[in-house]
């Protein structure tokens, strides 16, 4: 097994242990994403506070910091603190979803894009956060000064050692204050443009926390801001070497790793990262799976497609051959094959008496007539006293492993994709029960291909389930690639549910065997 795979095994076991906890829509691992942006909208409203109070002259930084601190503890002591540990919540999460993404392969193709815009916002996050240590102007932040000089001087950028500027009391002005304030402000804008950019291809974008999640994470920087707030060190003083400083390691490692190496070591590592990242989606991956095809003869232009699609892969233009219609149009570069369009199309339908089904939106790999052709072959083969149909994801748990004499699977690209007018087709043509199984919430590989399905099943998307299909029939599963075992429990507690209804003679009498 290769370390990426091992890592996407660790991440999934983990993830499925933090929702007995959290549950999937509060699970941080599940929405770092969205973690994130709320930290950054902490840092820059707690940011904007203390700029107004800041004094931005070599004498009265660290005092105008200071009285923060201790005069204004209740307003400006906890802005500080919340401004300190949402930043490196903000360096935590940024770490773990790239980690993440990498683990799930999530780095080419369709994702390409997303990747590569994401590369660059890493420097600006420590841009910004090195130089923001340095506008307190203790000890930490001389060090961190120096240290960083000494490190860029490596590089054939000045010509005179840059680290000599802060040798001396007087070779810094309240010039130095003014500028670092506006990198500090600057930067952090050109970071929110990256995002923008790093999301601008995905639609329906998870852009906050649930707002218990919020809550809760807001409450655990307010009690470590009581328990241990953000103070400075001794002011700084040029004419002292500054010693036993207590290091940010999230932000400040570097210069530690630096005396313990050297900057050539260090530069060669962090641009070698660099590099790294940017080569990632060129090198050898998996085939990209093919895209969505329109049949202009099929599509009425109903844009639902467009809507559902995750990564605005989707756009409807004039239709070319219907006066005053529309087409949903497939952009190649932004198309995951995931085939959710293909389940949102209303002509997605089995019931269609076409010899041959022709959607308006469909999956080469899978076409919907290939997904008829091969439930009716398993439906007339069912045999036994209570007949299931388990509906699948490649990306979810094994449901080739359920397939019994009375029970057919078929798995799909996503469970996105399936129409719910085929739950309704499987029942009326020889099922008891059905079972729909895909990603745990919030965990779907597609994004929103579980969260449709669920909304679709309970008739509050369309297309729906029609209402007289009798929801009891029916079970939804969340099990994820590791949760097998967990599968098959759920579909067998499914199965002597039906079985417990059929003695009652619950069933209603539509869907009764001598009906089919």
């Amino acid at each position: 097994m290769s370390l990426q795979a091992v890592a996407q095994t660790g991440f999934e076991r983990i993830e499925n242990a933090f929702d007995a906890s959290f549950g999937g829509a509060d699970n941080p691992l599940r929405h770092l994403g969205a973690f994130g942006l709320f930290f950054l909208w902490i840092l820059v409203a707690s940011g904007l506070y203390l700029y107004t109070v800041l004094d931005t002259s070599i004498e009265g930084v660290y005092s105008s910091i200071g009285w923060l601190t201790r005069e204004q503890w209740y307003l400006g002591g906890v802005l500080r603190s919340l401004h300190r540990y949402a930043s490196d919540a903000f360096v935590i999460v940024m770490f773990l979803h790239l980690l993440r993404e990498w683990a799930c392969g999530r780095y080419h193709g369709f994702r390409f894009y997303s990747w590569i815009t994401g590369v660059p916002l890493i420097w600006l996050v420590y841009v910004s956060g090195i130089g923001g240590y340095w506008i307190v102007w203790d000890r930490v932040a001389q060090f961190s000064a120096v240290a960083t000089m000494e490190l860029l001087d490596w590089l054939p950028i000045f010509s005179e050692p840059a680290a000599r500027n802060f040798l001396a009391p007087y070779s810094i002005s309240d010039r130095f204050f003014t500028v670092l304030v506006f990198i500090h402000i600057g930067v952090p804008l050109m970071l929110i443009l990256g995002l923008w950019a790093h999301v601008n291809r995905i639609s329906r974008v998870d852009y906050l926390p649930t707002r218990r999640a919020m809550l809760a994470t807001l409450t655990a920087f307010l009690l470590l801001a009581a328990i241990k707030p953000a103070v400075s060190e001794l002011p700084a003083d040029l004419t002292l070497t500054p010693v036993d400083v207590r290091l940010d390691w999230f932000f400040l490692f570097l210069h530690p790793l630096t005396d313990l190496t050297s900057p050539a070591a260090i530069w060669t590592l962090i641009f070698g990262a660099t590099i790294l990242l940017f080569a990632l989606p060129f090198l050898p991956h998996p085939q990209a799976q093919p895209i969505a095809v329109v049949d202009a003869a099929n599509c009425n232009g109903c844009s639902r497609c467009h809507v559902d699609c995750p990564y605005e892969a989707i756009t409807m233009a004039p239709h070319p051959d219907k006066a005053d219609h529309r087409i949903a149009v497939v952009d190649a570069d932004n198309c995951a094959g995931c085939g959710i369009c293909a389940g949102s199309c209303p002509s997605s339908t089995p019931f269609r008496s076409q010899e041959r089904l022709v959607t308006g939106i469909d999956m080469p790999q899978q076409p919907v007539d290939l997904q008829r052709q091969e439930l009716e072959a398993k439906l007339a083969q069912l045999k036994g006293r209570t007949r299931l149909v388990v509906f699948g994801c490649d990306q979810g748990a094994n449901v080739s492993a359920l397939a019994t004499a009375d029970t057919a699977t078929l798995s799909l690209i996503c469970t996105g994709m399936l129409p719910p007018s085929f739950v309704e087709y499987a029942l009326r043509s020889g099922a008891d029960g059905v079972v729909v199984a895909g990603c745990r919430e919030g965990g779907c590989d597609f994004r929103l291909g579980m969260e449709w399905t669920r909304e679709r099943l309970s008739r509050q998307r369309e297309p729906h389930l029609r209402n007289l299909v009798p929801l009891d029939r029916l079970q939804l599963v969340h099990a994820s690639r590791s949760e097998g075992r967990q599968l098959a429990a759920a579909v067998n507690e499914f199965r002597t549910r039906l079985e417990t209804d059929m003695t009652a003679s619950t069933r209603p009498p539509a869907y009764s065997r001598r009906n089919r």
